[in-house]
C-alpha cells in the first residue's frame, strides 16, 4: 500500500461497497519545478522565449483571420473592422493615392500626422491647383475640437480688415481656409498648400540658426498675425505657437504663415488648461493662472531665440524642468504673481519670510545654474559674435544689434503677462526699424539731418516694408542716378501707394548698389542671400506702416570701403551719405523695372 493512496474516501460507502482506493501516478522528477528553475534553468529560459515569439509571429502575421482548435471545434477569429474597413484602429482614414473625395479632391500623398488625424496633399480638379486637406479622426472628441477650429478659421477669412491696413497685413499670415466637407465619417478642412515648416528650415542649417535679417523678417510677420488675432472682433488665442506650425509660402521665399488652430480658443472662451507645447509654454499656463492673447508672445519670443541659435531657449523634459530652465534664464517670478498661482506648490517652496525658492526635481541629479546666471546675452552672444561666435564680423550681427534683438526678446518673456510686450508694441520696435542712430564725421562738409520730424514721427520709409514687387513697366538708364536725382514720386503719404521697384545690374568689385532716402540718405539692408532679400506678395501686402513724411528715393552706387567704413561704427548696414561715402557711376547698363504696390523690393543686388 505504499504506492497507494486514497483519493476520495467516501463518508458512507454506496450500496455496501467498500471506501475506493485509487492508484496516483507521481510526475516524473526530470519535469519539476525544482530541477526546472535550477539545473535546467537555461532549458526553461529557451522555451520560455521559443514560445514568445511565436505568439509574436503569429501576431505579426498578415492575415485577417487565424484558426485554432478548442476541444475539436474550429474558431474563426477575424480582425475588427473600424468605419465599414475605412479607418485603421486609431480611427484615422486609410489613405489610398489615387482616391477622389467628393469626386473633386484626388489624393497624391501623405503630408504629416498628428494627435487630431491626417494631412494629405491632394489635387483640386475644380480649380487646378495642389490643395492640403485635413482629415480628422473619427472620433467625436476630435470632430468637436475640430468644428471649433473651422470657425475660428472662418471668423478670420471673413474679418473686414479694410479699415485697418495692419489687420490686413496680419490677416495674409494666417493660412486660409478653402473649405470643409464630411467624407467617410471624417471632417476633411481643404487649406491652401504652403512649403515646409520652420523646424524644417533649422533642421536644414543643421540646427545652427538663420541670420538676424531673415530672424526678423519672420518676427515681423508674426507680430502682425499676432495684431491681427488680438482685433476685438477675433480675440483669438492660438494655444499652440512653435516652429512646426509656423510654414513657409515658399522654400525659396521669406513669407510665412501661421497654421494648426486645432487648440485656439477666443478670450473668455477658454477650453484647455493644458496647452501649448512645453518648451513653448507660458509661465502662466505652468502656474494655472488665467490666461489671455499674451500667452502666444511668450511663445514668439522663444522662437525667436531658437530661429538664430538652432536651439530651443527652453528645454524642459517635464514642467518642473521647464520652470527651472526658464528661471535660469530670467531669474525668479514676482512674488505677486506667485502668490496668486493655483499650482505654485509643484514649482516653489515658500520660505517663513514669504519668499519663494525653486523646487529641483527630487529623482534627477541634474544641477542647474543660480537663477537668472544663464543670460540672454551668453545665449545670443551679444558681445562674442552671435550663437557660438558664428555671426562674427557678418553685416548686420554688430554688438548694437544683438543689444537691440535681446531687450525685445526679453520685452517677449516679461514673466508678468500684463506688462508683456503687445503685438503693435512690438511692430514699433526699434529691431525692426530699418533706419537707425546716425553718427555723421565732425569733418564731414554735408549737413546732418535731424532724424524726426518736427512732429517727432521717425523720417525712413524702410522701417517696416516688406521685400516684394510686382513689375509694370522698365527703363534702361546707362548711367546710375546721381544723389540729387529722385526715382521716386511724392507726397508718398502713410497706407498710401509707394514706389515699388525691383533692380538688376552689374557692379564692380569695388562698389555696391544702394537705394536711399533723398535729404536723410537712409539706405536699404543690403542680404547674403535670396531668401534674405525676397519674400512674396500681393501688390496688397507689406510688413507694416509707413512713417507719415517720406522723401523720394534716390538710387545711388557706393563704394565698399566706404560702406564697410560707416556699417563698422553704426548698429546696421544703415547710414547716411557722408563725405567718406561716395556716389560713384559705372559704365555698365544698370536696368530698373517700376510699379506701384504696397511696398519695396530691394531683393536684387
Amino acid at each position: 500500500m505504499d504506492d497507494l493512496v486514497v483519493s476520495n474516501l467516501r463518508s458512507r460507502p454506496l450500496d455496501g461497497h467498500p471506501p475506493i482506493l485509487m492508484r496516483k501516478t507521481y510526475r516524473d522528477s526530470r519535469s519539476g519545478p525544482l530541477r526546472k528553475l535550477s539545473v535546467d534553468l537555461i532549458r526553461t529560459y529557451k522555451h520560455i522565449n521559443e514560445v514568445y515569439y511565436a505568439k509574436k509571429k503569429r501576431r505579426a502575421q498578415p492575415v485577417s483571420s487565424t484558426e485554432d482548435t478548442t476541444n475539436g471545434s474550429l474558431l474563426k477569429k477575424e480582425r475588427k473592422v473600424y468605419n465599414d474597413g475605412y479607418d485603421d484602429e486609431n480611427h484615422d482614414y486609410i489613405i489610398r493615392a489615387g482616391e477622389k473625395f467628393l469626386d473633386r479632391y484626388e489624393i497624391d500623398s501623405l503630408i504629416g500626422k498628428g494627435s487630431f488625424g491626417q494631412v494629405v496633399k491632394a489635387f483640386d480638379h475644380e480649380e487646378q491647383v495642389y490643395v492640403a486637406i485635413k482629415i480628422i479622426k473619427n472620433k467625436m472628441a476630435f470632430l468637436n475640437q475640430a468644428q471649433i477650429e473651422v470657425r475660428l478659421l472662418e471668423m478670420m477669412n471673413n474679418h473686414n480688415s479694410s479699415d485697418h491696413p495692419l489687420y490686413a497685413i496680419g490677416k495674409e499670415r494666417i493660412v486660409r481656409l478653402k473649405g470643409h466637407f464630411i467624407w467617410r465619417n471624417h471632417l476633411c478642412l481643404v487649406f491652401e498648400l504652403l512649403s515646409y515648416n520652420l523646424y524644417d528650415l533649422l533642421r536644414n542649417t543643421n540646427f545652427r540658426g538663420v541670420s538676424l535679417n531673415l530672424t526678423r523678417k519672420f518676427a515681423h510677420q508674426m507680430c502682425s498675425a499676432l495684431l491681427f488675432l488680438s482685433s476685438p472682433e477675433l480675440s483669438i488665442i492660438h494655444c499652440d505657437l512653435k516652429p512646426e506650425n509656423i510654414l513657409l509660402c515658399s522654400p525659396k521665399r521669406s513669407a510665412i504663415k501661421i497654421v494648426d488652430f486645432g487648440s485656439s480658443c477666443q478670450l473668455g472662451k477658454r477650453i484647455y488648461q493644458y496647452i501649448q507645447s512645453r518648451f513653448y509654454r507660458s509661465p502662466e499656463v505652468l502656474l494655472g493662472i488665467p490666461y489671455d492673447m499674451a500667452i502666444d508672445m511668450w511663445s514668439l519670443g522663444c522662437i525667436l531665440v531658437e530661429m538664430h541659435t538652432g536651439e530651443p531657449l527652453f528645454t524642459g523634459s517635464n514642467e518642473l524642468d521647464q520652470m527651472n530652465k526658464i528661471v535660469e534664464v530670467l531669474g525668479m517670478p514676482p512674488k505677486h504673481l506667485l502668490d496668486n498661482a493655483v499650482k505654485v506648490r509643484k514649482f516653489f517652496d515658500k520660505l517663513p519670510n514669504g519668499q519663494y525658492v525653486i523646487k529641483k526635481p527630487s529623482k534627477d541629479s541634474k544641477k542647474y545654474k543660480p537663477p537668472g546666471t544663464r543670460t540672454l546675452d551668453d545665449v545670443l552672444g551679444v558681445e562674442t559674435g552671435g550663437p557660438g561666435g558664428r555671426r562674427a564680423g557678418e553685416p548686420g550681427h554688430s554688438v548694437a544689434d544683438y543689444v537691440i534683438f535681446k531687450d525685445l526678446i526679453l520685452r517677449m518673456l516679461d514673466y508678468n503677462p500684463a506688462t508683456r510686450i503687445t503685438p503693435e508694441a512690438c511692430l514699433n520696435h526699434v529691431f525692426f526699424k530699418r533706419h537707425m542712430e546716425r553718427s555723421t564725421p565732425q569733418e564731414s562738409s554735408s549737413p546732418q539731418v535731424d532724424s524726426t520730424s518736427s512732429s517727432g514721427a521717425t523720417l525712413s520709409p524702410f522701417g517696416q516694408l516688406n521685400v516684394c514687387a510686382g513689375d509694370v513697366g522698365n527703363f534702361v538708364a546707362n548711367t546710375v542716378p546721381t544723389i540729387g536725382q529722385s526715382i521716386g514720386t511724392t507726397p508718398r503719404s502713410r497706407h498710401q501707394q509707394q514706389l515699388s521697384t525691383s533692380y538688376s545690374q552689374q557692379t564692380g568689385p569695388n562698389s555696391i548698389y544702394a537705394l536711399y532716402e533723398q535729404g536723410n540718405g537712409t539706405f536699404v539692408q543690403t542680404c547674403s542671400s535670396a531668401m534674405d532679400c525676397e519674400s512674396p506678395c500681393s501688390s496688397q501686402q507689406s510688413v507694416g506702416s509707413v512713417s507719415s513724411t517720406l522723401a523720394p528715393l534716390s538710387l545711388g552706387l557706393v563704394s565698399r570701403q566706404a560702406w564697410a567704413a560707416t556699417s563698422s561704427s553704426s548698429s546696421s548696414l544703415t547710414s547716411p551719405p557722408t563725405s567718406t561715402t561716395s556716389l560713384q557711376e559705372i559704365p555698365t547698363t544698370t536696368t530698373m523695372s517700376l510699379s506701384t504696390s504696397w511696398s519695396l523690393n530691394p531683393a536684387h543686388r
